[in-house]
């Protein structure tokens, strides 16, 4: 099943997203630390892609339903250990 992202910032370092599985919308508001960036290696990137990267990741590990309805998107590492690693792959491409 394919899955829509529609990322929309909210605020400096602040955004809202839906996610579309099929019949299914889920909501989100994640918040990017202002070194995330710098930390992947990727300073320049621009936030949103950032995010909508994440929860594309986020996605082929678990379904829409399970993915925190707030969080930073640093928390993922706690989570998936090879976040940070797979961002510096996906925004490096």
């Amino acid at each position: 099943m394919s899955e829509k992202i529609d990322v929309q910032a909210m605020g400096p370092h602040e955004f809202s997203v839906d996610v579309t599985e099929g019949t299914t919308k889920t909501s989100h508001r994640v918040t990017v630390p202002e070194d995330l960036l710098v930390d992947l290696g990727a300073p320049d990137t621009d936030e949103e892609r950032l995010v909508h990267e994440s929860f594309s990741f986020l996605l082929e590990k678990e379904k829409s339903t399970t993915i925190l309805p707030e969080f930073p998107l640093d928390e993922i590492q706690n989570y998936f250990s090879d976040y940070m690693d797979a961002m510096r792959t996906r925004l490096a491409g």
